[in-house]
């Protein structure tokens, strides 16, 4: 499989990204741009790796990132927008991810409220890290498999990995899929960024909603503490946040944990 073309991706990205690095190998992409963004990095940093050696997803899981088989980058951003909702910038990469697959001709859903499904199984995962300073900024992760991952275990809810490629994809170039990739995520951030991180003035909300497949759901929702909800997938709210009614009529809001799709509502 070719390598990724940073020549092509500066090329066909040409005033859309600060600057645009490719490497052969890493730990994390997200943990060198967090120390990149420390020390100053510009905003609209990109970093891809051909191969991580310790990639993470979220609750510091392994991210399995075999040589020449997936997409794994991190862009570094300084959006200027308030810190309460940097989280919803998930939602923004969510939908780049979903589109990007569309433009080879694989049909995605998004599971809330990091993962990119295909008939069911995982194909990408996004990992947003707050980065501490004087200015909000925000350094996001995606993996995307493009080629067969080879054996990776079931992540939570027991989702099997799968790939663009497994799928019917028209074009498995993994510098073209970049390009569709960062393109989408360019014109949504900026959306994004414009609207001071409020979805629905973005006009992402309903797009989100649409491609979410968690709502309408009957769902188990793991929260960070260790304690879980069970009721059904109600909605996403204004910040991207899951609202879950539970028996009894009581509607909770929810930020953050993993969620296993129990069956269809």
């Amino acid at each position: 499989m070719p390598e990724i073309s940073a020549a092509r991706l500066t090329s066909a990205l040409h005033g859309r990204y600060a600057k645009i690095d490719v490497v052969e190998r890493t730990g994390s992409t997200n943990a060198d741009l967090r120390e990149a963004l420390e020390n100053g990095a510009a905003d609209r940093t990109v970093l891809l790796a051909e191969e991580q050696t310790a990639g993470v997803g979220r609750r510091a899981r392994s991210w399995s990132s075999p040589k020449g088989a997936g997409l794994y980058l991190s862009v570094a951003l300084r959006p200027g927008v308030p810190f309460s909702v940097l989280g919803s910038l998930s939602v923004v990469a969510g939908l780049a991810v979903r589109a990007a697959a569309a433009s080879v001709g694989v049909n995605a859903v998004l599971k809330w409220p990091n993962d990119v499904l295909v008939d069911g199984a995982k194909c990408a995962g996004i990992l947003a890290e707050a980065v501490a300073g004087a200015e909000p900024s925000i350094v996001l992760g995606i993996g995307l498999n493009v080629l067969p991952p080879g054996d990776v275990q079931p992540g939570p809810g027991g989702l099997p990995a799968t790939s663009l490629a497994e799928h019917g994809a028209t074009n498995t170039d993994r510098t073209d899929v970049a390009v569709a990739l960062l393109t989408g995520f360019d014109d949504l951030e900026r959306r994004w960024r414009l609207a001071r991180g409020d979805l629905t003035a973005a006009g992402l909300l309903g797009d989100y909603r649409a491609h979410c497949a968690t709502l309408g759901q009957d769902v188990e929702v793991q929260l960070p503490d260790g304690s879980s909800l069970v009721g059904r997938a109600a909605g996403i709210d204004a910040t991207g946040q899951l609202q879950v009614d539970v028996p009894g009529g009581e509607r909770h809001t929810v930020f953050a944990g993993d969620v296993v799709h129990v069956r269809p509502a």
